[in-house]
């Protein structure tokens, strides 16, 4: 048998189970019962009786494969609760969910016993839970709690007064963080709370992606309720901890802004193209030709580079969790020409195939001069068609900066690029990442248990 047809056996044979009838599948129970497999034997017969609920004899075979199941169920937790309770309380679950689902076909019988003895084991693993969830309050880790009373639940719901403690648990294991503005220079002020702004809201939708279970983040309104204007300069270390008490968070964020490079340069194309026009001879026949055109196209770009270090800390134990230094930059680069190139941008070339045949010197020194201007990948069309489509000669203005953010496409048209600082955000736009993915670590983790790491230096 070859590989290529083996492949095939699989879904033929679960195609060849999924079509049969009811009376095959009976069939196919039945010997699987006499080879004493007792979960297949269930599971074909349930087949058939879905198929046909009338089928005696399929009902037959799911009768005997279940008291095969409860029996050796029964047998096997018996055995194991000699020895772990909890193992075997687990398995008896399991064991009353299979009851469970047997019940539409059939009775799954236990002995006379049974009952009592998986009471037994429910009430045995809920009282474990229960006292590893107390004694987790206690020690001060509410989210290992709220996971604890979840156990007690599982095997005994409504297990004495497991309800009110769960709540109690889940209120003490919300863990706010607070991310505050970044700390900077006079002139980094706005900086360091935009980008506080920016990460904040970007966490925050992400962090239910994330299922994060206990993490929220404060709200901008609640900062900046809670913040000075000479906090919202220059913040200290500890006075981040002590606004994260104040607004009731467990972390805060707390970073400083280092030192930034910028970078400007300007380069032209300054050269002929060629403009096809098409014109009627003496004869009133239509013919084309080309003429030259001059164009000078502006290309500028600004290169920033900006750091930031930020710490996450909690507020309870006053460690850092985590920190983080970024470095970050972030080029953006502008095209435009003065040339308006009426309606039909594709009318204009770099060269024209006469030239390029006549003069291949000046075709090669054209075209590699346009694309350590332009770039490699955007031709002549695209600027005429750029320039044309901005309407105007349109400086630079805010709300255009998400088209200069890491990972957007394509040249940007403008007579004008951002100012530095407008780039050093857009440049730590993306910079949260690493914090989300500490956080979403750290958010099963109560105080205690959070392994601190050194604190940045003021």
């Amino acid at each position: 048998m070859t590989v290529r047809s083996a492949r095939w056996l699989v879904p033929l044979a679960l195609l060849a189970l999924s079509c049969a009838g009811p009376s095959q599948l009976a069939r196919r129970g039945d010997a699987a019962l006499a080879e004493g497999d007792a979960q297949r034997a269930f599971d074909l017969a349930a087949k058939a009786l879905d198929k046909q609920p009338g089928n005696v004899r399929a009902r037959a075979i799911a009768e005997a494969a279940a008291r095969e199941i409860a029996d050796d169920w029964q047998r096997r937790i018996r055995a194991v609760a000699a020895a772990d309770t909890l193992v075997a309380a687990e398995q008896a679950v399991e064991f009353a969910a299979f009851r469970a689902r047997a019940a539409r076909y059939t009775t799954a019988a236990v002995d006379s016993t049974w009952a009592r003895d998986e009471r037994a084991l429910r009430h045995a693993a809920a009282r474990i839970h229960y006292d590893r969830g107390t004694a987790a309050l206690d020690a001060g880790r509410p989210k290992a709690a709220v996971d604890a009373f979840a156990g007690v639940e599982r095997f005994v719901p409504g297990y004495a007064d497991v309800a009110r403690l769960a709540q109690r648990a889940s209120d003490r294991a919300l863990t706010r963080v607070a991310i505050l503005p970044l700390r900077g220079t006079s002139s980094q002020a706005a900086l360091g709370r935009q980008v506080a702004d920016a990460w904040r809201s970007a966490i925050a939708r992400r962090l239910d992606e994330r299922r994060a279970r206990f993490t929220r983040v404060v709200p901008a309104v609640e900062i900046e309720r809670t913040m000075t204007l000479d906090e919202l300069g220059r913040l200290s270390r500890e006075e981040a901890i002590r606004i994260g008490r104040r607004l009731g968070a467990r972390r805060v964020v707390w970073g400083m802004l280092g030192g930034s490079e910028t970078d400007t340069r300007t380069d032209r194309f300054d050269d002929v193209v060629l403009q096809r026009v098409k014109e009627k001879d003496e004869q009133g026949h239509e013919v084309e030709r080309w003429v030259d055109v001059p164009m000078d196209v502006v290309a500028r770009e600004r290169t920033v580079t900006v750091e930031v270090e930020y710490e996450l800390i909690s507020t309870d134990e006053e460690v850092t969790i985590a920190r983080e230094p970024v470095r970050r930059s972030l080029t953006a680069r502008t095209l435009w020409t003065a040339l308006a190139p009426g309606l039909d941008p594709g009318a204009y070339a770099l060269v024209s195939d006469p030239v390029r045949k006549g003069d291949p010197e000046r075709a090669r020194r054209v075209e590699t001069r346009w694309k350590a201007v332009a770039g490699e990948r955007t031709a002549l069309r695209d600027v005429l068609q750029g320039v044309k489509s901005a309407r105007g000669r349109p400086s630079y203005r805010r709300d255009l900066l998400p088209r200069f953010y890491p990972g957007a496409s394509g040249p940007v048209f403008l007579d004008d690029l951002p100012p530095a600082e407008d780039l050093a955000y857009a440049a730590l736009i993306h910079a949260w990442e690493p914090l989300l993915d500490e956080l979403v670590r750290t958010d099963a983790l109560d105080e205690p248990d959070l392994v601190p790491e050194g604190g940045l230096e003021e």
